[in-house]
């Protein structure tokens, strides 16, 4: 988790949230990473800093990358764990957060 947090933070992502859905019927992984980004090249900047930031410190790779033709929203799956990077408007509007809103969530300081 704190490769894919570093990834995020090296390319300025920022709202950086980890829902732990850890003994919630139905979920597909253990945590959701969901992080925002400025515009469609931040977006994509970030999620191609992760990958690599994983790659290299944890010797992860996602098992599928969707979303970067127009990255507006690039979901991420290491199989424990979903990544998701937003436009801010998107991110309002799919608003994951409260979809799993019985899940604890630790909120990341954002860098200055």
């Amino acid at each position: 988790m704190d490769t894919i947090v570093k990834g995020i933070q090296e390319k300025k992502g920022f709202n950086i949230q980890i829902a732990d859905l850890n003994g919630i019927e139905g979920t597909i992984c253990q945590y959701f990473v969901i992080c925002t980004g400025q515009s469609p090249s931040q977006v994509g900047a970030i999620a191609d800093s992760i990958e690599e930031t994983t790659r290299k410190e944890a010797d992860e790779k996602p098992i599928k990358t969707i979303g970067l033709e127009n990255a507006q929203w690039v979901a991420m799956d290491y199989g424990d764990v979903m990544v998701h990077v937003f436009l801010p408007d998107v991110r309002e509007y799919y608003d994951l957060e409260h979809l799993w809103d019985d899940a604890q969530i630790e909120k990341i300081p954002d860098l200055d």
